[in-house]
């Protein structure tokens, strides 16, 4: 059993001092067959431990249905990280942020009316205290006291940018202690007194969070830790891309190794991120600061080890500068890697989304317009679909309280395309139409915003209703559209030129390797290998190529499925041997 304490000046791990040089890899997002091969590579440039948050979505996806296997197993990871030497931070608060769907917390709790988040309502504490007592059996012997590697834990994240409730931030902690969490409890807060302020709690030791200006930024913080450690949680040492941002952010390298240099000399760190992996299925995280900014499917984040886990300059600079103050070891890489093109696809087959309505959704009757969580829908798209039979002409439309993207058809002919603010307005329509004309709208989940105050703003689809003309419209059916049983398509049902469809290929492979969907020539939608959702593709970029690890072909015959959504659909797709991110 070992002791892992917070000193006066330093950390100290069974007694002796310890300077933290961690990284970042969420196991979430990371095939679970790649994880020896990140962490090997993590402890190669230097680092001595591993941080992942711990994303409440991912482990309870539906109200009381508990999910640790697979991409979801933590505990897999955390041993596996002590088994090659590695110590670990886990980060299992509620709320995690990370560029994450709706910062980890799970959509379902968007289903309740009136629901607060992160804050000292007795609903959400409610739910955290049920999640906390499944979680937290999972998470107590991985802890350095009872022979795990854990060394710490945080609690909330981030919480002072977003509230000041600093009861909440208490009663997380209460929780832990409740558990069986006996480590030592960390916050973590951005560059700024004023957060640093929001979160503080006793017994809760302050980190801090930023990309620059180190010592400027642990000043601050030495002023809440009393001489104590100086620790960067999240050393930011790239960023994010969004859809239509116009390159691939990587991050001044320059300033990065400076910051780093600095932050080695004067305490401890943890690289954010050290590889950022893929926001693989319906899973990337929104921004929204008077626009909407959906996260791409790649979460490379200009990070040391690539998306893909290939080694670049700034893994390389940093190794250097580390082992001015390391010792690096040596570290043999056991996992064979390669990169692999598969060549040119052909469509196979195709069925457009109207005709094969049947096949993947039972429609939901009722008079008004229900958001995706008042059906239990979590992700995805969702179709609306009525009967203009009281209007004998179509002037204009207007959604309420809809989030994120819509298309709507009229007689199944696309009239008009809205996304985020445009939802708000009033739109002239002239399409000729019959009265008794079919009108559908297909309204796209682009991820819940993951930061700030629009948190508890996320409800999708259209919630509050459709206006029609002068009229608010009643009379819709549902049609939820999760994709998740596209094995139930049936691609003779037929198929309509510049609508909505599923696209099929496939092809042979004998020796599995690392392989990247270019979808060069289609317009918008998702990509699913073998049944596995990869993630969506926008022909907007900066992403332009969708990465697929190796450990998800099959030796032999495989399927891809494409949804797309704007009718521009291509005669084929690729499968590269390089990435392309812009």
């Amino acid at each position: 059993m070992g002791k892992f304490e917070i000193g006066d000046q330093y950390f100290y791990l069974n007694g002796e001092p310890f300077q933290v040089i961690s990284g970042a890899i969420h196991y979430f997002r990371v095939v679970p067959q790649y994880w020896r091969d990140r962490l090997e590579k993590l402890k190669a440039m230097g680092c001595n431990t591993v941080e992942t948050y711990v994303a409440w979505n991912v482990h309870e996806p539906k109200k009381g249905q508990f999910e640790f296997s697979g991409m979801a197993d933590v505990a897999a990871f955390v041993k596996l990280a002590q088994e090659l030497g590695l110590y670990v931070i886990l980060r299992p608060s509620p709320y995690i942020c990370a560029e994450w769907e709706f910062g980890g917390l799970p959509a379902w709790l968007l289903k309740e009316e009136g629901m607060r988040l992160r804050v000292s309502y007795e609903p959400f504490l409610r739910h955290v205290r049920e999640y906390y007592e499944v979680l937290l059996p999972v998470l107590k012997p991985l802890q350095i006291t009872e022979g795990g590697p854990v060394i710490l834990m945080q609690v909330e994240n981030e919480y002072g940018s977003y509230s000041n409730d600093r009861a909440y931030v208490k009663a997380l902690a209460d929780l832990m202690r409740e558990g069986g969490i006996v480590v030592p409890l960390v916050s973590s807060d951005g560059g700024m007194q004023e957060y640093l302020n929001g979160s503080r709690v006793e017994n809760i030791y302050p980190t801090m969070n930023f990309g620059s200006h180190a010592g400027e930024r642990f000043q601050a913080l030495s002023e809440d830790t009393d001489g104590g450690p100086l620790m960067c949680m999240e050393f930011w040492n790239g960023w994010f891309d969004y859809w239509g941002n116009g390159s691939h952010q990587t991050g001044d390298l320059e300033v990065a190794a400076q910051t780093l240099e600095e932050l080695l000399s004067k305490g401890n760190l943890s690289f954010y991120m050290f590889h950022g992996g893929t926001n693989f299925g319906f899973m990337n995280g929104s921004n929204d600061y008077d626009q909407l900014t959906p996260d791409v499917t790649s979460y490379d984040y200009g990070a040391p080890l690539s998306e893909d886990g290939q080694i670049t300059e700034k893994y390389l600079r940093f190794q250097q500068i580390i082992g001015r103050h390391a010792a690096i070891p040596q570290v043999s890489f056991s996992t064979r890697i390669e990169r692999k093109s598969c060549g040119t696809l052909p469509v196979k087959r195709r069925v457009g989304l109207f005709e094969a309505l049947p096949d993947i959704s039972t429609p939901i009757e009722c008079p008004y317009t229900k958001s995706m969580e008042q059906l239990d829908q979590n992700y995805g798209y969702i179709l609306y679909h009525t009967a203009l039979d009281t209007e004998p002409e179509l002037k204009s439309l207007r959604l309420w309280g809809a989030n994120d993207r819509a298309l709507v058809f009229v007689n199944r002919q696309k009239a008009l395309t809205l996304y985020d603010r445009e939802l708000l307005k009033e739109h002239e329509i002239s399409v000729p139409m019959k009265q008794g004309a079919s009108l559908d709208i297909l309204m796209e989940n682009m991820g819940r915003v993951n930061y700030g105050p629009y948190l508890e703003k996320q409800r999708k689809g259209i919630e509050q209703g459709v206006q029609v003309n002068f009229h608010m419209h009643s009379g819709w059916a549902h049609y939820c559209l999760p994709l998740d049983n596209l094995e139930q398509l049936d691609f003779t049902r037929g198929y309509t030129e510049g609508n909505p469809a599923f696209y099929e290929f496939t092809f042979r492979v004998e020796e599995p390797g690392d392989t990247f969907l270019d979808f060069t020539g289609w317009g918008k939608g998702c990509a699913f290998l073998n049944g596995f959702h990869l993630g969506r593709f926008w022909e907007i970029g900066p992403q332009k190529r969708l990465y697929i690890p190796a450990p998800l072909l099959r030796q032999g015959e495989n399927q891809i499925i494409l949804f797309e959504t704007e009718g521009k659909a291509g005669v084929s797709i690729a499968l590269a041997e390089e990435p392309e991110l812009g």
